[in-house]
């Protein structure tokens, strides 16, 4: 045996290792020491393991705690009234969001449906103080103290609003996905007084588009309620 590989003197010990870790090490044979070496090392490995999802809590718990303002209304949002089918709704918004998107998802008036997003296919329409619009490309936050109405709030209860029987009489609609917006711009388009023919009803109405081809029947339900609507 060569001269690196002789044992150790104890004796020389507290000079080699001050600490006393390596006497642990030299006698880990012995199951006490090596119960504390494993305890002490399951520690250190849940402490690395656990820190960063720790942190990340702790973290978030802060953004959150930030993200409310003293008022208790989400940080970057904006109080907004909107009064809609008669009643009133006090929302805190964000500024980005639009009306489509209030009225489904914060108030599950989902009558109005979201098609192309782009208010190209007219089916998110609805009116606004009595004007028809595209509630996908108008900001919520526009609308503050407006009087709006949704495909919800035409009917009188039971009774159906004219032009809602009146497509119901015609058949015009089948899949009925783009009929809220359609009887809503109907209405309008009735209020607005372009009925007067086919042609002038069928551009009138051109906004609102109905994959199914249901034109024909929408033409002749409008041209029924129109001395019907008031």
């Amino acid at each position: 045996m060569n001269e690196d590989s002789d044992g150790l003197d104890p004796s020389n010990m507290p000079d080699i290792d001050p600490a006393g870790g390596l006497d642990d090490l030299l006698i880990f044979g012995n199951p006490e020491t090596r119960r504390r070496f494993l305890k002490q090392m399951a520690g250190t490995g849940a402490a690395i393991t656990l820190g960063p999802a720790l942190m990340r809590m702790g973290s978030a718990q802060a953004a959150g705690a930030a993200s409310t303002t003293l008022g208790g209304a989400p940080a970057g949002t904006v109080p907004v009234h909107l009064k809609i089918n008669g009643t009133d709704h006090a929302l805190d918004l964000d500024p980005r969001v639009t009306l489509l998107d209030a009225l489904r998802e914060r108030l599950q008036l989902t009558g109005s449906k979201k098609g192309c997003d782009h208010g190209q296919c007219g089916a998110c329409t609805v009116l606004v103080n009595g004007r028809r619009i595209n509630s996908c490309l108008s900001f919520a936050i526009a609308h503050d103290g407006d009087e709006i109405t949704t495909i919800e709030g035409l009917a009188n209860g039971d009774e159906l609003h004219p032009v809602q029987a009146a497509f119901l009489e015609h058949d015009g609609f089948q899949c009925g996905y783009c009929t809220p917006g359609q009887i809503c711009s109907a209405v309008a388009c009735i209020k607005e007084g372009h009925t007067k023919t086919d042609d002038e009803i069928r551009e009138w109405m051109s906004g609102n588009l109905c994959r199914c081809g249901a034109y024909p029947n929408i033409v002749d339900a409008i041209k029924d309620a129109r001395g019907k609507s008031s």
